[in-house]
């Protein structure tokens, strides 16, 4: 059995800085046309000239693969800021709670502190891409805890496109879902795939680790609910997050699922399993592009239902499901256009 699909997006991508930038960029290259790169790097990514240079640094990286990046939204950003943003084509912004997860300390401790910069955001039709989560609340809550400020901001700006970025719970599927202007979610393998019983329910898999934090079987039945039915505002971003195998076996083991090396065989195996393979198309092909106002990308990947084991490390890092065999693998990857010759 095989399913040839266009080469895919994926809306949520760490590449992080420095030396290892390149190698994380090849992986996603692997098997992806497009990315969203995130900018909690360090230094993070506000400015156009660092974003483009970034963005051009990781496609020389990764020949073929199309690299768009967010900017950092920072607070006390003005309305030029944002012009200048969007005047270099920037399609959108990241909004982190202070402290809520890697990198994020500087960031906005309300959405009121960059007030003029949301306005300007709605105003040029850039994207704000959000990391729902409320770090004052409980582990387990804080995806509920800040659905008042999703809230909040969809009432300031009603125009505004918003992303609920890796919603990992009921309630943010059902706030995206209901939202009464233009929104969407990115969906993750491991939060379509996992709980919090594969995380602590047996020995600590910090392969998995990540924030937010998977949930109850509760939480993802209503993201594999809203996956599996075709829902168009839900589409995968897998917020790949890589950090070296080292600092994950440390003692204070930092989030971050690093899924790049087994994504595509995953996904396969679980739309297979759940007998909706004709939803894969749009999860990973149409959905995202389409929120983002952009065409399809040039050439294929072709999927065969053949085992594939994910492999125990990659790129310095340990994959999640690293050493577990998949009944779908890549078997080819074609970047030319239908019908082009060699």
């Amino acid at each position: 059995m095989q399913i040839e699909l266009p080469l895919p997006d994926d809306w949520h991508v760490h590449l992080r800085q420095g030396a290892p930038m390149a190698a994380y960029a090849r992986a996603h290259g692997a098997s992806f046309g497009r990315i969203l790169a995130m900018p909690n790097t360090i230094p993070p990514l506000v400015g156009p000239e660092d974003i483009t240079a970034y963005s051009r640094k990781a496609e020389a990286a990764a020949p073929g693969l199309k690299v768009l990046s967010a900017f950092r939204l920072m607070p006390r950003m003005s309305r030029a800021d944002i012009a200048a943003l969007a005047a270099a084509g920037i399609p959108a912004g990241k909004y982190y709670p202070d402290g809520a997860t890697t990198n994020s300390q500087g960031g906005l401790t309300s959405w009121r502190d960059a007030a003029e910069a949301i306005a300007a955001m709605e105003e040029f039709h850039l994207i704000l891409c959000i990391h729902g989560e409320n770090p004052d609340a409980p582990v387990l809550d804080r995806e509920a805890a800040f659905l008042p400020i999703f809230e909040q901001i969809r009432q300031a700006h009603p125009q505004l496109k918003m992303i609920l970025e890796h919603v990992s719970s009921a309630e943010g599927v059902h706030a995206v879902r209901t939202d009464s202007g233009p929104s969407a979610a990115t969906v993750t393998v491991q939060h379509l795939l996992f709980t919090l019983d594969d995380l602590i329910g047996g020995l600590l898999n910090p392969h998995l680790f990540c924030k937010p934090v998977v949930k109850t079987q509760a939480h993802r039945a209503a993201i594999q609910e809203a996956v599996l039915s075709g829902h168009p505002r839900f589409f995968f971003g897998s917020d790949s997050a890589p950090h070296d195998k080292k600092h994950k076996h440390s003692d204070t083991c930092p989030a971050g699922a690093y899924t790049a090396p087994m994504i595509l065989p995953a996904l396969a195996s679980f739309f297979h399993q759940e007998d909706a393979l004709n939803r894969l198309k749009p999860f990973l092909c149409d959905l995202g592009r389409e929120f983002y106002g952009l065409p399809p990308n040039r050439g294929t990947v072709l999927l065969e239902k053949k085992p594939w084991t994910v492999p125990a490390e990659s790129e310095g890092c340990v994959p999640l499901m690293a050493g577990e065999t998949l009944p779908w693998r890549i078997a080819e990857v074609n970047r030319k256009r239908p019908g082009e010759g060699s």
